[in-house]
């Protein structure tokens, strides 16, 4: 097992290149099992869910092809219809197969996906959307059984409790490519990532409107074919090293960055300190006075995304007053609170609240990341903390940023990847 040993003091300036998104690339993988063609996906970053999905999409006879970004599909088996535990326990997105099986072999079997460190996340949105399809589901010994003998086109709203979701919209909107006639989608997830999957699609021949408003329209179609699409670049890994930028009182030029996706965080970060410019290839970030306190709430898109909220956190334990952080998406989403507290910040919990009282410095500790962006939020810390943090359960963060260390030592950070020591 991995840890990071971060010494802490160092000022970041210079250039990242941005990878693309993660979480565009899962369900636009998942959905090259709707097609008998082979299809080509560039700008993926390689990452370990990345190589999950594929190692999936192998077991449903989908053959993949990783090198230098690039990844090749070719279908060479169409039978196969179940994501086992042993690879849904590795990642919960690997639900996100559930649409594109029912719709392209009318059946599917995928084991239910367990809690996480973020809180519960159920998938009721899921089943509920492609029931309206068409698809019967039972949940026996701990799988999702669905059959669809024909999908066919249906009214449909969306909204769970805490709002849209990102999969289930996915799920849905890749099952209704096949169905018979017109299915409507009402308080579909907007985020870039859903519009990234409606754009794949449309390349195979689907004929889907709306993406990227609460309200998407899928005209069903008989067959996809092969495709090629370059994936978005990744905004929270953006955000990510915007935030570095402030926490450091540093500048970075984010190479391949999209602005547009980014308007509530670059909003936020403009009250705080932080500025962020739009360059012609991407965004310029830098901070150089006190970073002032803020009262953040994490909504869907275009919201402030929940999964920058651990990164806030971090930089606002370094601001000149009282700032608060509200989680709307994932109550329970605060295992990082802790670990900062390691650190010498100063943050309490009130319910979905954070309540955190910004201080004069942080100094390194040994500390544990509890999952991905609350391993990104404590990077962030080690970054300013005086003196030496290791941080441990890197494989975490290594689910979502691709070769974090190298990017952030070469705008000049201090970071070295490192055995752990045996529990």
């Amino acid at each position: 097992m991995k840890k990071f040993v971060i010494e802490g003091g160092h000022k970041l300036n210079g250039k990242i290149r941005v990878s693309g998104s993660k979480n565009a690339a899962l369900p636009i993988l998942a959905a090259t099992l709707m097609t008998e063609d082979e299809c080509r996906i560039s700008n993926v970053p390689d990452l370990s869910d990345i190589r999950v999905m594929c190692e999936l999409l192998g077991e449903l006879g989908v053959e993949t092809e990783f090198s230098d970004g690039v990844i090749l599909t070719k279908p060479v088996d169409n039978t196969g219809y179940e994501a086992t535990w042993e690879i849904v326990k590795k990642m919960r997105a690997s639900v996100c197969v559930l649409g594109p099986l029912l719709a392209a072999r009318s059946r599917a079997k995928v084991s239910y996906p367990g809690g996480c460190n973020i809180g519960t996340r159920p998938i009721d949105l899921h089943l509920k959307g492609l029931r309206e399809l068409g698809t019967n589901f039972d949940i026996e010994h701990g799988y999702i059984h669905g059959e669809s003998r024909r999908l066919r086109g249906a009214k449909m709203y969306l909204g769970g409790h805490f709002g849209s979701s990102v999969l289930a919209t996915a799920n849905v909107m890749s099952a209704a490519v096949l169905a018979d006639g017109e299915t409507v989608i009402s308080h579909a997830a907007a985020e870039p990532e859903v519009v990234a999957l409606a754009e794949f699609l449309n390349a195979m021949g689907a004929k889907i409107s709306g993406a990227g408003s609460s309200r998407i329209v899928v005209e069903g179609v008989s067959e996809l074919h092969g495709a090629e699409y370059r994936v978005i670049p990744d905004r929270i890994e953006t955000l990510t090293h915007v935030m570095a930028a402030g926490i450091t009182r540093g500048r970075l030029r984010l190479l391949g960055a999209e602005p547009d996706h980014l308007s509530a965080v670059t909003d936020k970060l403009g009250g705080i300190g932080v500025q962020v410019d739009r360059i012609e290839d991407g965004l310029e970030a830098y901070a150089t006075g006190d970073i002032k306190p803020a009262d953040i709430t994490t909504l869907p898109y275009p919201g402030f995304p929940t999964d920058g909220q651990a990164q806030m956190m971090a930089l606002l334990a370094t601001a000149n007053g009282t700032s608060f952080i509200t989680e709307r998406v994932f109550p329970d989403r605060f295992m990082h609170v802790a670990e900062l507290n390691r650190l010498g910040a100063d943050i309490r919990r009130a319910g979905p609240t954070a309540v955190v009282n910004g201080v004069d410095k942080l100094s390194g500790a040994q500390i544990m990341a509890a999952d991905l962006r609350a391993g990104a939020g404590l990077v962030l810390a080690a970054l300013v903390a005086e003196g030496v943090t290791e941080i441990h359960r890197v494989y975490h963060i290594d689910r979502g940023y691709e070769s974090i260390e190298e990017k952030l030592c070469s705008v000049g950070a201090q970071i070295e990847r490192t055995e752990a020591e045996a529990p």
